[in-house]
């Protein structure tokens, strides 16, 4: 819980109108600018990476800023208030592991959607938003012996537990659920939880719930692959030489070799995602961005300027 009030609009520089759109295009402009890979040793710009992490975690989630908005500094505390309210353990209360294996796309779409009293418990809208019972049932046509309806939902991880994968626990009803996360899952991929649905006659409906995956601040996923832009200075990418570049586990040294254009991408094969259900990862395509200093000294400039008349065909 917050000690003091932080102003998240002000730290990523946006209006409290501001659009989800428009609090990304902020967030990755500023993480781009002060991500530690950049600034290798530089506290400062770790801390200001740190802060502006924070603010874009709870503005880019709906449920989260809406409680900063009208909570301001005591939003997380009003969080963990609901969440012991709502989903809280008890003793005896059953367990369901769930691994992912093979997702499945149930075919919902939103003019299936219906809407209506899904019987969910107050945890269950806090953490995942309003959930949604899809029209109709599935099973007998019996009304004695119809299933209760299927709920959709959305669960959203982080970019390193999509990479390295992990467990979610949830209480919904009384029903404790563990999900376990694999390696190389896909924003918007979906999986059914059969029987966590609602309750009908028939027996539980299932629980739909679609992957929401946030994204990095520095690299782009399509796909396997990632897609990262390193800046390389302009006697480095002229002469050759080397540069280290960020991976989802570390750093690689990647060979700039001499007469290296801006724009020019390099493969960096087996440093992307890793493959879903599969021992292999996609690549990594690197941009080389040529990054000129704003001021070089007076030996630096002469040594420039007979390179130009060099060039120019002068002695």
């Amino acid at each position: 819980m917050p000690t003091a009030y932080k102003d998240y609009y002000k730290i990523l520089g946006v209006d409290r109108n501001a659009t989800d759109k428009e609090i990304k295009a902020a967030f990755r402009r500023l993480a781009r600018k002060y991500h530690p890979d950049v600034n290798p040793g530089d506290k400062s710009a770790e801390e200001k990476f740190k802060e502006i992490s924070e603010a874009y975690e709870v503005l880019s989630d709906p449920e989260k800023r809406r409680k900063y908005d009208q909570f301001g500094q005591y939003w997380e505390q009003v969080s963990h208030q609901g969440a012991s309210a709502g989903g809280a353990q008890q003793p005896g209360w059953e367990t369901f592991i769930f691994d992912f294996g093979d997702f499945v796309d149930p075919g919902v779409s939103s003019e299936e959607v219906g809407f209506g009293t899904s019987g969910f418990s107050d945890f269950f809208e806090m953490l995942f938003g309003t959930g949604r019972p899809r029209g109709g049932t599935t099973g007998s046509t019996s009304r004695a012996g119809m299933r209760g309806r299927d709920v959709e939902a959305e669960l959203e991880i982080s970019f390193d537990e999509a990479f390295s994968g992990g467990k979610k626990d949830f209480v919904i009803n009384g029903r404790r659920i563990e999900l376990t996360i694999p390696k190389g899952v896909k924003d918007g991929q979906k999986l059914r939880l059969a029987k966590q649905g609602e309750e009908g006659p028939g027996g539980r409906g299932d629980l739909i719930l679609t992957v929401r995956v946030r994204p990095h601040p520095i690299f782009e996923r399509k796909g396997d692959d990632l897609y990262y832009e390193v800046p390389v200075d302009y006697v480095t990418a002229i002469l050759g030489g080397e540069v280290p570049v960020p991976t989802p586990t570390g750093r690689v040294t990647m060979k700039v070799p001499p007469g290296t254009s801006s724009g020019r991408v390099f493969r960096l094969p087996g440093q992307g995602m890793p493959k879903l259900n599969q021992n292999a990862r996609g690549d990594m395509y690197v941009k080389v961005q040529i990054r000129v200093p704003e001021f070089v000294s007076r030996r630096e400039k002469e040594l420039l300027e007979e390179i130009r008349r060099i060039r120019q065909g002068g002695t």
